[in-house]
């Protein structure tokens, strides 16, 4: 058992990743004044437009470019591990060292330690073809067979990205004592507004921390494009700590003696029958 205290910054990134960074750093200083372990950012915390296009390509880097090696250096000055997202460069690209070399950019949380190291990355796996937007246009889809998850001060955390959440097969697969095993799942995002997208959002997070019996973290980015909603969900599936709409930082202690209370009233994950396996196309390749 153990507890973990979690820091969450909801904002909204621009276009340009130097700002972004000093907006981390802010964050992370602020996390760590009020005792957090973690700091959680929104998708695309390193480069954000409103419209997905080939700026987004440009503007990716490798994991070792000045972005990544920004946030090490902020989780040794703070003492505070992050999960970030950020776009990330294709092998393509880093091929021939130039990002117009490729079209495509990676999706990708990275976790960092407090020591600076590089615990667990993350490269998005379902990408948002929905409500109009097409993200394959511009993003190679990761692998399905990830399987992210990290430990801190005991805590094992499990991590996926935003239209993720619509596929319970994700937060079941983390979750699972044969498969990830997480005591809470983190979900950094962009949820686009638009009718009802509020409902969805905290209705999804809730359903995964219900079904699943485990803490469920969702950290949106603010308007004008993201909705915020930034929340900390327990195990039964009530919210300790929630957010507007407005940038800020909320924080919550995580705390696996919870879980494992709600767990001997609601033994969902020990009765199942079913287990989640990767979905095959014709000719025995996984679906991508």
């Amino acid at each position: 058992m153990g507890t973990l205290t979690i820091a969450a910054a909801q904002f909204a990134p621009v276009d340009d990743p130097a700002a972004n960074l000093e907006t981390v750093r802010t964050a992370a200083a602020e996390a760590a004044a009020r005792g957090a372990d973690l700091l959680v950012t929104p998708e695309y915390t390193s480069y954000f437009t409103a419209d997905i296009d080939d700026r987004f390509v440009a503007a990716a880097q490798p994991l070792d470019g000045p972005f990544v090696t920004g946030l090490q250096a902020i989780a040794r000055e703070t003492g505070v591990a992050l999960v970030v997202g950020i776009a990330e460069t294709t092998e393509a690209a880093e091929a021939t060292e130039a990002t117009d070399a490729a079209d495509r950019f990676r999706n990708t949380l990275v976790a960092v330690l407090p020591s600076g190291e590089l615990a667990a990355t993350y490269r998005k796996v379902h990408l948002y073809d929905a409500f109009g937007s097409r993200e394959s246009d511009h993003i190679e889809s990761g692998d399905p067979e990830q399987l992210p998850v990290f430990e801190l001060a005991g805590v094992r955390i499990g991590l996926e990205t935003c239209y993720d959440l619509r596929f319970p097969e994700v937060t079941r697969r983390l979750a699972a004592p044969e498969h990830g095993a997480s005591d809470v799942v983190v979900l950094p995002a962009e949820w686009v507004r638009g009718p009802g997208k509020e409902h969805h959002w905290r209705t999804l997070l809730t359903a995964r921390a219900i079904e699943n019996t485990v803490w469920v973290v969702g950290v949106g980015q603010t308007p004008p494009i993201g909705i915020g909603g930034s929340v900390v969900i327990d195990p039964s599936g009530v919210a300790v700590v929630s957010a507007g709409a407005t940038p800020g930082l909320l924080t919550a202690t995580i705390d696996t003696a919870v879980t494992d209370a709600v767990r001997q009233v609601n033994p969902s994950l020990s009765l199942r029958r079913y287990d989640v396996a990767l979905r095959h196309r014709p000719g025995g390749t996984a679906h991508r």
